[in-house]
């Protein structure tokens, strides 16, 4: 059973900075592409970034371009989501996501990850 643990989120003034950190608990899932996604309540999931497997090809959504840097450890496949500058409009549940398969590409879509983690809450007070 493979598991995606979330860390690092918590409560931050407007302008502050976390570092979000996803660990995969099977060895295998290194090759996977791997993304962030955020849910804030009352709101459907939105996608936040994504990266493949080796860290050159990495998206990110709009509304973070410039103030947030997706990365991951290419050894451990840990996946990392550092947050800048940030907003309360920013506040969510923030979900790390693997893909289903080495071989499948980055995406912004939801339905092209099949592995989730349970998420790490991220406050933003103005």
């Amino acid at each position: 059973q493979v598991q995606l643990v979330e860390s690092g989120g918590g409560l931050v003034q407007a302008g502050g900075s976390l570092r979000l950190s996803c660990a995969v608990s099977a060895r295998t899932f290194v090759y996977n592409p791997m993304g962030w996604f955020r849910q804030a309540p009352g709101k459907e999931r939105e996608f936040v970034a994504t990266i493949n497997w080796h860290g050159d090809d990495t998206h990110y959504a709009d509304s973070v371009k410039g103030r947030f840097a997706i990365s991951r450890d290419i050894v451990t496949g840990t996946m990392y989501l550092q947050m800048n500058n940030l907003k309360p409009e920013d506040t969510a549940l923030y979900l790390c996501a693997a893909g289903h398969s080495p071989t499948d590409s980055v995406s912004t879509r939801e339905y092209a990850y099949g592995y989730w983690g349970q998420g790490t809450q991220v406050t933003v007070s103005s």
